[in-house]
């Protein structure tokens, strides 16, 4: 399944990012692409905050990964633009990004392919002339009930 978001513009973007927060399923692992600025830590920032998270969100571009501990969730961001080899990632503890309570939200995938777990759910942002689009596939049947819900009450 797949379906298109038209953005607007930042504050779109992070309400996309709040409704997936919103329908988020109990663990997933989901994959942002996009040329630089397209808005994958916009995105992010919108999904994080929406799941409770009361301060800042910064692009873990240096870190790699910054993890927020949540109630009812663990929410992992990565930014692999940074990545020199796909095999550093296993000195990040790839294994405890996925399995209950635990959301992955990946930007740069391509730079950890190999290594890095497939993807419930793929999101590709796009510069448009009005703003950005982002393209939603689904890989499995829970991302697929996931994207619907978005898709409902994003329109």
């Amino acid at each position: 399944m797949s379906t298109r978001f038209s953005l607007q513009d930042e504050a779109r973007t992070r309400q996309l990012g709040a409704v997936l927060a919103r329908y988020r399923p109990d663990s997933a692992l989901v994959h942002l692409s996009g040329d630089l600025g397209a808005g994958k830590t916009t995105l992010a920032r919108g999904f994080i905050q929406a799941c409770g998270h009361p301060g800042q969100v910064k692009s873990p571009t240096y870190t790699l990964m910054e993890s927020y501990a949540l109630p009812d969730v663990t929410i992992h961001h990565l930014d692999l633009y940074r990545l020199g080899d796909p095999e550093e990632l296993e000195y990040l503890g790839l294994d405890e990004l996925e399995g209950p309570g635990n959301i992955a939200l990946v930007e740069w995938p391509e730079r950890g392919e190999g290594v890095l777990p497939a993807a419930s759910l793929s999101l590709h942002l796009a510069h448009r002339p009005n703003g950005r689009e982002v393209t939603a596939i689904a890989h499995i049947p829970e991302a697929e009930e996931w994207l619907s819900r978005v898709a409902a009450h994003f329109e």
